[in-house]
């Protein structure tokens, strides 16, 4: 072993010693999530969320402290965070969450020394070995379930197994509907069951007011998701919801739209490696941001863009659609995300600025997403090759961001900017959309502020345009500058026009406080799209009546909490009694 400085090694421990507290209080905050489950305890699991995605900043501000504290040489020398770094790559050697343990350090790192001196050789760009790939092996995760015996007793171990302090609501209703559920899957075969397996993650996987019993079915050498939404009755039942079984509903409950879950991961590595054989194209940094790391998510994201950038040759480019008065947004084609930087200045009539711009932007990384609103992640000095960037792209970014880039003969650095999934804007989608899709498109767009709204989120401008629609065809919300908290807002009725002179006028005659709303203004928002706006009208009337949200607003001073669906209604099952049952 390399002899290193004893004060590289009093940093390097001092920095390993602060992970491992980080990580006991993260799987501690995790592990509360069954009993807010079963007591139905919705209002502490949102703040319960916002708390954990603070610790990991709040633990890094303090092991930064606690390195200065143990040392009285310049922790702003380089060569002493080199050696630390070197240091700290052995004592990780066998950790079993070196790769988080890394992401933690360069965080440290970062934070000493404000996102600069990014390089290898100070931080862990590449990661210090090579990942174990083992996906069909980490059997100390999950239990293996056999049908030999018949869908029903295989079904029934399953359920019985998942130790829930609350009893399930009607076990034999929901093993009934799991296995018609099953024997209804088009895989040829399957009914009979015999030949299947089932793998089943012993955690259970909580979020907003759903558990999640998630696992894989293997048939004949397929694989296939396997999963069972549980919910609770509010009177001391659990039940079962419905059973999802295809690569694209697993993706859609993972979605980058939707909160990170709570699951109790020790080795959070184990888990994503499951996750990937059910979702094969979903990338490692989305599925560590969806159980709650996505710190460890964007260094997954970065390394993965600098291995795609070493075999792709297409440039970076303006992203397509409508420009932003707020954003400069640009993507590469053949990558599927668009990097967004705050303007220097803002095009009238913005009058925001850009710190309420970041704001906004933190305030919907801490939200309950509900599927409505992209996950969003920020970096600073991000460092990209010039060669790869347009010329049209360049001078965009001269005129609208100089402050914040800084361009030699090899590189473009931004200092700050949001990375986001790739969407076809809304307006965008329609110009091309047959009726049907136009329908569809619209019956998504009004749930989307319907679900928002809900989730006591208002998103403020409600164009087209701000709305993109995923491959799945749903309507995702993605322009963050002047969205607020629903409860923050006052919803009015335009005032009735008491002279001619008062309706032919250019300019309200009545007054209009900043936070007045009038939603039967929400009908300009289709200038131009007739087919849309009828679409949107027959669907989502209701939206235009400010009564509408003011009856949200009571339900959520009241302290109710909505259910947000990450699958069709149409898909969840009957929930008949055995009373019922036993009449049929």
């Amino acid at each position: 072993m390399t002899n290193h400085s004893p004060t590289a090694r009093r940093i390097a421990k001092t920095i390993l010693n602060g992970f491992d507290a980080y990580f006991a209080d993260f799987q501690n905050i995790t592990l509360g999530a069954k009993a807010r489950f079963e007591t139905a305890a919705w209002q502490a699991v949102r703040q319960v969320s916002k708390t954990r995605i603070d610790l990991y900043k709040t633990k890094v501000n303090q092991v930064l402290r606690l390195v200065h504290s143990v040392t009285s040489k310049d922790t702003s020398q380089l060569a002493l965070w080199r050696d630390a770094r070197a240091t700290y790559a052995q004592l990780i050697a066998s950790h079993s969450n070196y790769e988080i343990a890394e992401t933690f350090f360069n965080s440290v790192f970062c934070s000493q020394f404000d996102h600069a001196h990014i390089h290898d050789s100070n931080i862990f760009v590449k990661p210090s070995r090579t990942p174990d790939d083992k996906p069909l092996r980490d059997y100390s995760i999950y239990i293996s379930y056999s049908a030999r015996d018949g869908l029903e007793q295989m079904v029934e171990e399953i359920l019985g197994d998942f130790g829930f302090s609350v009893p399930w609501e009607n076990l034999p209703r929901d093993v009934e509907n799991i296995c018609a559920a099953l024997r209804a899957v088009p895989l040829a075969g399957l009914g009979s069951g015999k030949q299947l397996r089932v793998d089943m993650l012993e955690s259970v996987f909580y979020r907003n007011k759903a558990a999640y019993l998630v696992g894989r079915m293997i048939f004949h050498g397929e694989v296939m998701p396997m999963i069972l939404p549980c919910l609770n009755n509010g009177r001391g039942g659990i039940f079962v919801d419905t059973l999802l079984h295809s690569n694209d509903s697993a993706s859609i409950i993972f979605s980058f739209t939707r909160s990170y879950f709570m699951v109790d991961a020790p080795i959070p590595s184990r888990f994503v490696r499951f996750l990937s054989t059910i979702m094969p194209l979903k990338e490692r940094s989305e599925l560590y941001n969806s159980i709650g790391f996505h710190k460890h998510g964007k260094t997954e994201f970065y390394r993965h863009i600098l291995a795609h950038m070493k075999v792709s040759n297409d440039q970076f480019v303006i992203a397509p659609g409508i420009k932003g008065m707020v954003m400069s947004v640009f993507t590469l084609p053949s990558y599927p995300v668009v990097f967004k930087v705050i303007k220097d200045h803002f095009d009238r009539p913005k009058t925001v600025t850009e710190q309420i711009v970041r704001e906004k932007y933190k305030f919907v990384s801490r939200s309950d997403r509900v599927g409505r609103m992209a996950d969003t992640q920020e970096y600073t000095n991000f460092i990209f090759y010039r060669n790869r960037f347009s010329e049209a792209l360049l001078q965009e970014l001269r005129d609208l961001v100089p402050s914040k880039l800084l361009i030699t003969e090899k590189w473009v650095i931004i200092r700050h900017l949001y990375v986001e999934r790739r969407m076809e804007p809304l307006n965008l989608y329609l110009q091309n959309a047959s009726e049907e899709e136009t329908r569809e498109a619209m019956e998504e767009y009004g749930n989307a502020i319907k679900q928002l709204a809900a989730a006591n989120i208002f998103p403020g401008d409600m164009l087209l345009k701000n709305f993109g629609v995923t491959r799945h065809g749903r309507v995702v919300f993605y322009d963050y500058d002047e969205l607020c908290p629903l409860t923050e807002c006052h919803f009015r009725k335009i005032p009735e026009a008491r002279t001619a002179e008062q309706e032919l006028a250019d300019k309200p005659w009545y007054t209009v406080d900043e936070a007045d709303v009038f939603p039967e203004e929400f009908r300009l928002f289709f200038s131009g799209n007739p087919t849309a706006r009828a679409a949107f009208e027959e669907l989502h009337s209701d939206l235009y009546d400010y009564r509408y949200w003011r009856r949200l607003q009571d339900r959520i001073h009241a302290g109710h909490v909505e259910s947000a669906f990450p699958y069709r209604r149409k898909w969840r099952f009957r929930r008949r009694s055995l009373a019922s049952a036993g009449r049929r």
